[in-house]
C-alpha cells in the first residue's frame, strides 16, 4: 500500500479542510498530512471526519492502517495565525516548512509521493523564512531543495493533459524564456507522464505561442526559431530514450487544446501559464491534478487556490485533493 505525506497548505486556507476530508475518503493508500493541529482538527470538526480516525505523531510516520496520521514538524501556530481568510506572516513561514519536512520524507524514503495543499506565495514571501526569497511556487522550490537538473509543471484532468514550456512569470518576459531547449524538455516529459499513465505510443501536440502559429512570421517568429526546433530536438531525445510518442507542431493554440479535447491529442504542451490553465479549468476545474516532472520523487497537487474568500466556510470541495492523491498513488 503506497504511502503518500500530504503537505496541507496556507493553515488560513482551504487547505486543511480538503486534505482532511480527502485523506478520509481514499482507499488505497495510507496518509500522512504534514501541517498544524489545531488547523486540521478544527477542518475535521468542522467537517464531521471523526477524530478518532486522526493520530497525532511526534515524528514523520504512518498511523495503523484505516487511521490518518497528522505530523506537526513546527511550533504550534497561534490562533490569530491560522485564522481563516486571514494569511499571516507566521502562517507563511509554517506552510513552506510543512512542504520541506514533507519533502525530505519522501525523498528519504519513508514515504513514497508527495501531495501539496494550496500555499500562498504572498504569505510565503513575506515571511521571509529560509528558502522564502523569490518564492514562486512549489515547481521551482522543489527544484532547488531537490537539485533536480530540470522540471516540468503538467496538469492532469479527465479531458485533458498539458504541460508548460514557461511557469510563473510576467507575460511580457514570456517570448524570450521560450527557447527550443525549454520546448524540447516540455515536450519529453509530458510524453513520459502519458506513458506512465497508460498510453503506448502518446499524440502530443506543441501548441504555438503567437496567433496562428505566426502566420509564417507575419505575426512572429518565435515558432520557426525556437519551438520548431525543439520538437525536433524532443523528438531526438525520445528515441534516444526509448520512448515512442508522436510529436506534432506548432499547432496553433486554440487548435491544439480543441483536438485535443476532442480526442485527436493526447497531451498538448503550452508555452506560458495561461495557455495551459484557462483551458484546463474550463474542462477539468476542481479535479485537474498538478503534476511536477523531472524530479527524484513522485509530486502531485490540487490545481486549485487558497480559497480565503470560503474559507470559513468549511465547505470546499475535495475532489481535487482527492484526484490529486489517486494521482500520486498511481505514479508512485
Amino acid at each position: 500500500m503506497k504511502r503518500l505525506a500530504v503537505s496541507v497548505g496556507c493553515p488560513s486556507g482551504i487547505g486543511p479542510e480538503v486534505a482532511v476530508v480527502a485523506a478520509s475518503r481514499l482507499r488505497g493508500a495510507r496518509i500522512a498530512l504534514v501541517g498544524d493541529v489545531g488547523a486540521v482538527l478544527r477542518a475535521a470538526d468542522a467537517r464531521g471526519v471523526s477524530r478518532a480516525r486522526i493520530e497525532v505523531v511526534d515524528a514523520p510516520r504512518f498511523a495503523s492502517r484505516g487511521r490518518i496520521a497528522l505530523w506537526q514538524p513546527t511550533a504550534p501556530l497561534a490562533a490569530r495565525d491560522r485564522r481563516p481568510g486571514k494569511p499571516s506572516v507566521a502562517g507563511g513561514a509554517a506552510q513552506l516548512a510543512w512542504v520541506d519536512a514533507a519533502c525530505d520524507w519522501v525523498r528519504g524514503g519513508g514515504a513514497d509521493a508527495l501531495v501539496t495543499g494550496p500555499v500562498s506565495k504572498d504569505a510565503v514571501v513575506r515571511s521571509r523564512a529560509p528558502g522564502s526569497a523569490g518564492f514562486t511556487g512549489h515547481t521551482e522550490h522543489l527544484q532547488r531543495r531537490l537539485r533536480a537538473r530540470e522540471t516540468v509543471m503538467a496538469f492532469v484532468g479527465e479531458h485533458l493533459a498539458t504541460a508548460l514550456v514557461t511557469t510563473h512569470l510576467p507575460l511580457a518576459k514570456v517570448p524570450l524564456a521560450v527557447t527550443s531547449s525549454g520546448v524540447a524538455r516540455t515536450a519529453f516529459w509530458l510524453a513520459v507522464l502519458l506513458r506512465r499513465l497508460g498510453q503506448r505510443r502518446p499524440r502530443v501536440a506543441v501548441a504555438a505561442l503567437n496567433p496562428h502559429a505566426g502566420e509564417a512570421g507575419l505575426l512572429g517568429r518565435e515558432e520557426s526559431l525556437r519551438i520548431a526546433p525543439g520538437i525536433v530536438r524532443a523528438r531526438s531525445r525520445l528515441v534516444r530514450e526509448g520512448v515512442r510518442a508522436v510529436l506534432e507542431g506548432p499547432v496553433p493554440a486554440e487548435t491544439a487544446f480543441r483536438l485535443a479535447a476532442a480526442g485527436r491529442f493526447d497531451g498538448v504542451v503550452a508555452m506560458y501559464h495561461d495557455q495551459a490553465t484557462i483551458p484546463m479549468k474550463l474542462l477539468d476545474f476542481g479535479e485537474a491534478v498538478n503534476v511536477s516532472l523531472g524530479l527524484p520523487i513522485v509530486r502531485t497537487s490540487v490545481d486549485h487556490g487558497t480559497g480565503y474568500d470560503r474559507a470559513a466556510r468549511f465547505d470546499a470541495d475535495p475532489s481535487g485533493m482527492l484526484a490529486a492523491m489517486r494521482l500520486a498513488t498511481r505514479l508512485a
